[in-house]
């Protein structure tokens, strides 16, 4: 098994933390936690209601989840309105999309049937290919949006024919303790921390926006583009980082956060052989 080497690897991750923690710390890391972000529960009741109900009466073709969280609180607010069962029948009558393997666990926890699955990296170019061929134009597709509004596929499916119907029931925002980030920053400027990966864009994203409010965005690129490792889940996050200027180190074949670990390791341990073959090679000429 590749090894950490015992280099401090920072992640923003939060919701899954303990489990990154866990990961980096098998692997021979210094697990140092930031969380860049939080999941907030959008005051939408109505919206998500009226959603409910027209995923229930209207023949709609297609259901797009796009994220575990949102599927979760999607059944369970048609829990709590006595329309889970109308719910699973009517999802029964139409073709299910999950967009990567966190929707796929939860439809599957309440029965229900998934009939497509993009292939990795499962972003949404991937998932509008996968549903070119149905042929969209007059079908209506509901879309669960994740903690923003994914106007790339919404106005995708729109420029094909198709109907969208939306909702959005979480947002994503900065955590309330933002003192974990702030040490962070600080940590990366003295050259404390070896590596820093980010699992979603918006992480990324916080990071930079929470710098910039102390003009620190700046120190911040220089920082990760000095001896700084930054590691990228996937291409979506992969490409917050360059939007930041910012090159990317590592980025697994699969998007999983065991896959990132991992490709993390053999990427130090492939950069520390290398080290030594340069100094051994200065040695033999001197």
């Amino acid at each position: 098994m590749a090894s950490l080497l015992g280099t401090v690897v920072a992640t923003l991750e939060a919701r899954r933390a303990t489990e990154m923690a866990g990961l980096i710390s098998r692997h021979g890391g210094v697990p140092y936690s930031a969380p860049a972000l939080k999941e907030s529960p959008l005051g939408n009741q109505d919206e998500v209601a009226h959603f409910i109900e027209r995923l229930i009466q209207e023949p709609v073709d297609i259901l797009v989840c796009l994220t575990g969280v949102g599927t979760r609180a999607l059944l369970e607010a048609a829990q709590a309105l006595e329309r889970l069962e109308a719910v699973l029948n009517a999802l029964a009558r139409m073709t299910v999309v999950a967009r990567g393997p966190k929707p796929v666990r939860v439809l599957k926890e309440y029965d229900v049937r998934i009939d497509l699955v993009p292939p990795e990296p499962n972003t949404s170019h991937e998932l509008l290919e996968m549903l070119r061929p149905l042929g969209l134009r007059g079908k209506l597709i509901a879309l669960q949006h994740y903690g923003e509004p994914n106007v790339f596929l919404r106005d995708a499916l729109s420029e094909l024919g198709a109907s969208v119907l939306e909702v959005s029931l979480y947002r994503w925002e900065l955590p309330a303790d933002q003192q974990p980030l702030w040490q962070l920053l600080e940590d990366l400027q003295r050259g404390a921390i070896g590596v820093v990966a980010a699992t979603s864009k918006s992480q990324v994203h916080h990071l930079f926006g929470l710098a910039r409010e102390r003009g620190l965005d700046a120190a911040l690129r220089d920082a990760l583009n000095g001896e700084v490792v930054v590691a990228a889940v996937g291409p979506v996050t992969a490409q917050a980082w360059r939007e930041w200027s910012v090159t990317v180190d590592v980025m697994p074949e699969h998007p999983h956060m065991g896959h990132l670990v991992m490709a993390i390791a053999e990427h130090l341990e492939q950069r520390a052989a290398q080290s030594v073959s340069s100094e051994v090679g200065v040695t033999s000429e001197l």
